[in-house]
């Protein structure tokens, strides 16, 4: 760990070091002056009963203290470089900041010290993320135009085909206006659930569940259609009960095979759940084709589809993900994705088994 010495402690050291070098000066100065006194003019001694210094004394005592206020000069200017060139850059950079330049960095020549250092290592820490944020900012608007756009447009040009009379208004054209409508609605949907987790106000509604039955539950529902694509589940749970938000979780993994009857190999589906060294674990697996490692490390991220590694079906908001992640973090866990020894993917949730939002 690398020591840093306090400002107010470095300010007092550097103060008593120089202020003892003076004395040490002087001393042997005084020494030198009178060894040569005593040695080539003895007689300047004769009177003891004369006080006022000599000549040469006043001389020395001159030069001595022009010598004092120099080092005492050239010590704290030195010193102040090092404690005002940081703050200085600091303003700087917080003007420039204010400015709307995110990319300002505070930069020093003369190596800092104490409080001093700390603080341009934390005010380049805060516009780094400011600027990250920025850019994320950036990214999202562009992302959410860009989903919104195409169901907006069908729901445009469907209801000016009606308006035009190009288009009949029967039952199935407004089956599939209810179908964008409903896209639309879980797209907003998931956008709010991410940004509420995100700054930490997912609300959840903690229970002491059986979640093979929620499981069952998400099963029941989703199965038919994995089936129609050639998936067969299999289910592991032991019978402990977990402490989550039932609803919370039934959503992540739905999510969960959502995304794998988009993006797997057709084959087996393995779902799991357990309560192990005080965690509680919620798992899918598939038989593949896998996701490569640098996608994995961003796979909860919002937006990140993987279409050039897993995809075979279009038409996902690329946010099912980031829900499952967004959910895990809200129950103070955390998702994770990595290879399955089915040799596809392994989707896991793990949580505490204990309330980390009790006081």
């Amino acid at each position: 760990m690398k020591f840093r010495m306090g400002l107010g402690r470095q300010i007092t050291l550097s103060m008593s070091l120089l202020t003892l070098l003076i004395i040490v000066l002087l001393q042997i100065s005084s020494s030198i002056l009178y060894a040569t006194l005593l040695r080539y003019q003895p007689e300047l001694f004769a009177d003891p009963d004369n006080y006022m210094p000599t000549l040469p004394e006043w001389l020395y005592m001159g030069i001595s203290t022009i010598i004092a206020v120099i080092i005492a000069m050239v010590a704290a200017g030195r010193l102040s470089r090092r404690i005002l060139a940081p703050l200085n850059a600091v303003a700087a950079s917080l003007r420039r900041v204010a400015g709307g330049d995110l990319s300002a960095r505070a930069a020093v020549n003369d190596r800092p010290i104490g409080e001093a250092s700390q603080l341009v290592e934390d005010f380049n820490s805060m516009a780094e993320r400011l600027q990250h944020m920025e850019q994320e900012r950036g990214f999202w608007n562009a992302a959410i135009a860009h989903e919104l756009r195409t169901p907006v447009t069908i729901l445009r040009g469907r209801l000016q085909g009606f308006t035009d009379g190009v288009f009949v208004p029967d039952q199935a054209q407004f089956r599939s206006l209810l179908t964008h409508v409903e896209g639309l609605g879980r797209l907003i949907e998931d956008l709010r659930m991410v940004a509420l987790a995100g700054s930490g106000h997912l609300e959840l509604h903690l229970l002491e569940t059986a979640l093979a039955d929620d499981i069952a539950t998400v099963i029941a529902l989703a199965g038919p259609a994995l089936q129609a694509a050639g998936f067969s589940i299999e289910v592991a749970t032991d019978s402990d009960t977990m402490l989550c938000d039932p609803m919370r979780m039934r959503q992540a993994l739905l999510a969960l095979l959502e995304n794998a009857r988009r993006h797997a190999t057709p084959g087996r589906l393995r779902i799991g759940a357990a309560v192990a060294d005080g965690m509680c674990v919620l798992r899918v697996e598939d038989e593949g084709p896998g996701i490569a490692p640098e996608l994995a490390l961003h796979v909860f991220e919002a937006f990140q589809r993987g279409e050039q590694s897993r995809s075979r079906e279009s038409g996902g908001t690329g946010l099912g993900l980031a829900v499952v992640g967004a959910i895990a973090k809200a129950h103070g866990g955390k998702a994770t994705c990595r290879p399955s020894n089915m040799g596809g993917t392994l989707f896991e949730l793990r949580w505490p088994a204990h309330d980390v939002h009790a006081p």
